[in-house]
């Protein structure tokens, strides 16, 4: 059968330091509890009412009190990484602005306009570099570095060859000049119509009339 795990014996800095924090009080709640943990094991008792005292898994119990008798009371801030590593390097993220910012066709893309998942297709292939991210991140990349993605259209690009031009014409119907507003004759003011005078209600059935 395994033995007990246990804190080795606290010595006498160990416990000023541990009495300091209790009555300072102003701690996180990991801190505070990894405290609780120390003396409630020296004290004998074993993880799972040691568990149940500081409200926490028995695994999480076990690996503060290991932590302890490994590194003393360093494991009282436990040194956490910050979640997941970065996909994504600083060269990387001005190669992702810099594809971004370039229009689609000069890349050999049959579209105008990027969107998150073209843009995201196109990384994983453009010039044999090889960038993995998702959509997600690629919009947090792209809001930090001020590159708004507009939502792509459903219409049909033209086929007609001269479109450039004719779109570049002055004759355009919507460049034309805005029309003016009507303005009055005054050799010819408009004729109003007299007001009409409001009906009166009708009369109730069986009143007499005066």
């Amino acid at each position: 059968m395994a033995e007990p795990v246990r804190v080795r014996r606290l010595t006498s800095q160990d416990g000023q330091r541990l009495q300091r924090i209790v009555r300072r009080g102003s701690t996180s709640s990991v801190r505070r509890g990894r405290v609780m943990m120390l003396p409630a094991s020296t004290g004998g008792n074993r993880v799972p009412v040691i568990a149940k005292l500081v409200q926490a898994d028995e695994d999480t119990v076990r690996d503060a009190i290991h932590r302890f008798n490994e590194i003393g009371l360093a494991c009282l801030d436990p040194q956490w990484a910050g979640g997941r590593p970065r996909l994504l390097s600083p060269d990387d993220e001005d190669f992702v602005i810099r594809t971004a910012t370039i229009r689609p066709r000069k890349l050999g893309r049959p579209f105008t306009r990027w969107s998150l998942r073209k843009l995201a297709v196109c990384l994983r292939r453009v010039h044999g570099r090889v960038i993995r991210t998702g959509r997600e991140a690629l919009r947090s990349l792209l809001a930090r570095r001020g590159i708004p993605l507009r939502r792509t259209k459903t219409w049909k690009e033209s086929t007609d060859p001269d479109r450039d031009a004719k779109l570049d014409r002055p004759d355009r119907p919507d460049q034309l000049e805005p029309p003016q507003p009507h303005r009055p004759d005054p050799r010819n003011p408009p004729v109003h119509a007299p007001a009409q005078r409001p009906r009166p209600p009708p009369r109730r059935a069986g009143r007499p009339t005066r």
